[in-house]
């Protein structure tokens, strides 16, 4: 039931172990716990919860939905696969802590040596990129995915910022579009309370991703040539609340997929519009952001288009335990899970996909 990767006329297309076959056994779900950054406490100078990643897999495991035995672990993306969209000028740049440490918004990594902050900030967000990467083929093979990370929508090919180092999402696409037979046309929601700019500025003139993004008006990044790659734009105002904010969701999820049909949805499901937030300004419900993340699947599942979702911005120490309650009543809602490949219109999915496969198968920080 896989997708074949198409490296015929590809031959460009570098080695890579992101794609590496996953045992039908595990869920579609990907984590490391190299995601988390620990690093002396300096993480904590940062309003984001840089352990939130390892406390949704925590959250999970006590609901007894995960297991370390069901879940794909991630690898890190190289600085191979990262070359697909990076250039290496600004690969490069990475190997200054001052340059990490303006994009983190740490500041005292600048006085740290670099191969500390590779390792104990770089590895992880690489380790989380490959996830997304990873994550990507996996929708594509089983319907859904879902990185417990990732979603680094500030990034783009040469520039870096708000916390985003690696532009993940790009990257993700960009493999599919490469190295997967009948993948030629992406769309991005982007629901977190932040502008996507990165990914926005990286498909500015690419007529085969479609971008949805809906977002504080007022906050960062504020980024107007980035805003021309937007198809869907939904600016919204200081302290919009539920009713609104779903009402918006649901009108523009479903316009954008009927207005052009994708062979994937890349789902940035930002937790930062969560009322309270530092850095959003929006003030939606724990249960609201659970609503969204039902309203986008829904849209998905109902017309059997591959969903990758990604967990990107949330700053608050309860953001966790909402992640897993969305990810747990997706499954309940029979929207992922091992039978959700069998719901309401997703079976001609699967069909078509073994068919085409040929087989019988301000304050700044955001992301």
């Amino acid at each position: 039931m896989s997708h074949n990767e198409d490296n015929k006329g590809k031959g460009s297309s570098h080695h890579t172990d992101l794609y590496a076959r996953i045992p039908l056994t595990c869920l579609p779900i990907v984590y490391h716990p190299d995601y988390n950054i620990t690093f002396m406490g300096l993480e904590k100078l940062h309003p984001f919860d840089a352990g939130k990643w390892g406390k949704v897999i925590h959250f999970l495991k006590e609901e007894q939905f995960l297991t370390d035995d069901n879940m794909v672990e991630a690898r890190e993306a190289s600085e191979e696969d990262l070359l697909v969209v990076h250039t290496k000028r600004y690969l490069n740049k990475l190997k200054w802590s001052m340059v990490v440490a303006n994009i983190t918004e740490i500041p005292p990594l600048i006085f740290l040596p670099n191969f500390l902050v590779q390792r104990r900030v770089l590895r992880p967000l690489r380790t989380q990129t490959g996830g997304t990467i990873m994550a990507g083929k996996l929708a594509i093979d089983r319907g859904w995915a879902v990185n417990v990370g990732g979603g680094f929508h500030h990034c783009s090919s040469d520039r870096g910022g708000g916390f985003c180092a690696y532009a993940d999402i790009t990257l993700a696409i960009k493999f599919l579009f490469e190295r997967v037979e009948g993948i030629s046309r992406a769309t991005i929601i982007d629901l977190d309370a932040h502008q996507g700019n990165g990914h926005e500025r990286d498909f500015l003139d690419d007529k085969r991703v479609f971008i949805m993004d809906v977002y504080n008006r007022y906050i960062y990044p504020e980024d107007n040539v980035a805003k021309k790659a937007i198809k869907r734009k939904v600016e919204l105002d200081w302290g919009t609340e539920d009713s609104e904010y779903l009402q918006k969701v649901e009108l523009h999820t479903e316009g954008s997929l009927n207005e052009v049909r994708p062979d994937i949805i890349v789902y940035n499901a930002g937790t930062d519009v969560l009322d309270g937030d530092p850095l959003g300004g929006l003030s939606i419900s724990p249960q609201g952001i659970v609503k969204r993340d039902e309203i986008v699947f829904r849209a998905a599942r109902r017309r059997g288009i591959p969903i990758l979702m990604v967990t990107s911005g949330g700053y608050q120490k309860r953001t966790a335990r909402i992640i897993a309650d969305s990810i747990l009543n997706l499954y309940r809602e029979a929207l992922i899970g091992p039978e959700a490949l069998e719901g309401e219109g997703s079976t001609s999915m699967v069909t078509s996909m073994m068919s085409s496969s040929g087989s019988t198968g301000s304050t700044s920080t955001a992301v």
